[in-house]
């Protein structure tokens, strides 16, 4: 799929003087149902997260605290996002590499997936990414 599927999602805000409340509804406002959340924190400076990319799995990345950058790849053209928002995701359809680099002290990267874990999903290797992409798997 062309990473020209991949966008910024604005998610709802309710603002309110005691604190704000963003929420995600499945099928409402992503594109697919939610099977599974998972997130990520205590990221060393300097290090990488992510580098593969799904066969099947759509995500949406969201900065829940802090800030960090989403390099995509869908083998043809490359593009990076910078999540700082918390009330903001980036939607990542198949079969687009990824790459979160650049974490801030105390970020927080939570994903929304479409999935349950499976490990047969997985390109983690880029060069069988690149053969998928030819083939259209």
């Amino acid at each position: 799929m062309p990473i020209a599927n991949c966008s910024v999602v604005d998610l709802p805000r309710v603002q309110d003087p005691r604190g704000n409340l963003t929420f995600i509804e499945g099928s409402t406002h992503i594109p697919f149902d939610i099977q599974r959340v998972y997130y990520l924190y205590d990221v060393p400076g300097g290090a990488e997260r992510g580098g593969h990319a799904h066969k099947a799995l759509h995500q949406l990345i969201i900065a829940i605290s802090g800030s960090f950058d989403v390099h995509l790849d869908d083998g043809g053209e490359k593009k990076v996002f910078q999540l700082n928002r918390s009330y903001q995701g980036l939607y990542i359809c198949p079969m687009i590499w990824r790459e979160l680099k650049n974490f801030s002290s105390g970020a927080v990267c939570m994903v929304v997936a479409s999935e349950k874990y499976d490990e047969e999903d997985y390109y983690r290797d880029y060069s069988d990414f690149l053969v998928g992409c030819k083939k259209g798997v």
